[in-house]
C-alpha cells in the first residue's frame, strides 16, 4: 500500500514559510532553521509508513494493558535521530529537568486517554513503547512524531514556540498521527490529508480536556495555546473558530472557504469545526459520544486511505446511527455538524 507521509510537526510547513517571509530577521531565521530540520525527516517517515502497511498488524501475547511504557531521552541539542541520554523511565520519580517531566506526563496523559476511553493499548493497540526525545536541536521551534515510535521536542526559539513538551494537546496531536497511521493510513494530501491532520487535533484536544477535567463548554478548543510564542499567540489553531487563532491562521470554518490544492493544515479546519459543533451540541464531555463516534469511524474498514470529507462524514453518521439509533440525538448532532460546515451527506 502506498502512503504519503507528512512532516508530522505541530507547526506546519506552510505556516513556517509565511513566517520565513517576516521582516523580523530573528523570526525569519528561526522559521528557516525549523524548515531545514523538518525536511530531513520527510523521507524517513514516508518509508516508515510504507513499511508498516506491508506487514500484518502485530499480536501481543501476555500483555494486560493499562500501563504505559515511557522512556525520556535528552538529546542535549543534538539533531541526531538516535535517542540520546536516558533521563527518566517508566515509574521513576520526577527529575530536575522540567521538560523531561512534561514530556513524561504528556505521554502518560495520552496513553491514559486512549486506554480509559477506548481500551487502546498505546499507539499501535499492542503496547508500543512511548519514547520522548527532549531538547532536540538548538532552540528548535517545533515538535513532531517521526512515524517510527519517537516523539521529538524542541525547546522553542521564544518567538514562534516556547518549550514544546509543555503542550499536552500537542503531544496528543502528534501521537494520534501514529494511531491514524496504524488504523487508516490516510494519504497525506488533499482531503484525506486534511482528515489526517484533523484526527490529530480532534483527539489532541480531547487528551487536553481529559487531563484538565474539562467539558465541551469549559474547554477553549485551542490547539497549542501552552506552547506558542508572541508571533503566534494565542494559539496555533482554533477548532471553535477556525481562522482566528493567530495573525497567520488561514483555516476555513466550512467548505465555502475550502482551498483546492491547499495545505492539509489549512483545510483541516473544516472537519475540526464539524467535530466541535457535534461535541458542543451534545454537551457533557467530548469523549461521551462525539469522540467514540470519530474513533469508530477512524477504525472503520470502509475508511479508505484517500477518503474525502464526505466519505468520512458518511461513516461517522453510520456509526452514530448504529450505536445510538437512527433517530438519536447523537445521530442528529452528527448530521447537523457536517451540514453546518457544508459537507454534503
Amino acid at each position: 500500500m502506498t502512503a504519503r507521509c507528512a512532516r508530522h510537526c505541530i507547526v506546519p510547513p506552510a505556516l513556517l514559510y509565511r513566517l520565513a517571509r517576516s521582516a523580523d530577521e530573528a523570526l525569519r531565521q528561526a522559521a528557516l532553521h525549523a524548515l531545514a530540520l523538518d525536511e530531513r525527516f520527510r523521507l524517513a517517515r514516508a518509508e516508515s509508513a510504507a513499511r508498516l502497511h506491508t506487514m500484518p498488524k502485530p499480536v501481543t501475547f501476555a500483555r494486560i494493558g493499562g500501563q504505559p511504557q515511557r522512556t525520556i531521552y535528552d538529546q542535549q541539542g543534538s539533531e541526531s535521530q538516535t535517542p540520546g541520554v536516558v533521563v527518566r523511565v517508566e515509574g521513576q520519580a520526577p527529575q530536575q529537568d522540567q521538560a523531561a517531566n512534561q514530556a513524561y506526563d504528556g505521554l502518560g496523559a495520552t496513553y491514559s486517554f486512549f486506554w480509559t476511553v477506548f481500551e487502546r493499548d498505546s499507539i499501535d493497540a499492542a503496547g508500543m513503547q512511548l519514547l520522548g526525545l527532549i531538547h532536540y536541536g538548538r532552540n528548535y521551534p517545533n515538535a513532531f512524531w517521526d512515524g517510527a515510535g519517537h516523539m521529538f521536542f524542541g525547546d522553542g526559539d521564544g518567538e514562534i514556540l516556547t518549550q514544546t513538551a509543555a503542550g499536552i494537546d500537542v503531544i496528543g496531536h502528534e501521537l494520534t498521527h501514529g494511531v491514524t497511521q496504524h488504523e487508516a493510513n490516510l494519504t497525506y494530501s488533499g482531503q484525506s490529508g486534511a482528515l489526517n491532520e484533523s484526527m490529530s487535533d480532534v483527539f489532541g484536544i480531547q487528551v487536553k480536556q481529559y487531563a484538565l477535567g474539562q467539558d465541551v463548554h469549559s474547554s477553549d478548543w485551542l490547539i497549542g495555546a501552552d506552547i506558542v510564542g508572541p508571533a503566534l499567540r494565542p494559539a496555533l489553531r482554533s477548532m471553535k473558530q477556525p481562522g482566528t487563532a493567530n495573525a497567520y491562521d488561514d483555516q476555513p470554518a466550512d467548505m465555502n472557504g475550502y482551498v483546492p490544492g491547499g495545505d492539509v493544515h489549512t483545510n483541516s479546519g473544516i472537519p475540526n469545526h464539524a467535530f466541535y459543533i457535534v461535541a458542543s451540541t451534545l454537551g457533557g464531555q467530548a469523549w461521551d459520544a462525539a469522540g467514540p463516534i470519530w474513533y469508530a469511524a477512524l477504525a472503520d474498514p470502509q475508511l479508505r486511505p484517500n477518503a474525502t470529507f464526505r466519505d468520512f462524514a458518511q461513516i461517522t453518521l453510520r456509526q452514530a446511527r448504529q450505536t445510538y439509533g437512527a433517530g438519536s440525538d447523537q445521530a442528529h448532532a452528527v448530521q447537523q455538524g457536517w451540514e453546518a460546515v457544508k459537507v454534503s451527506l
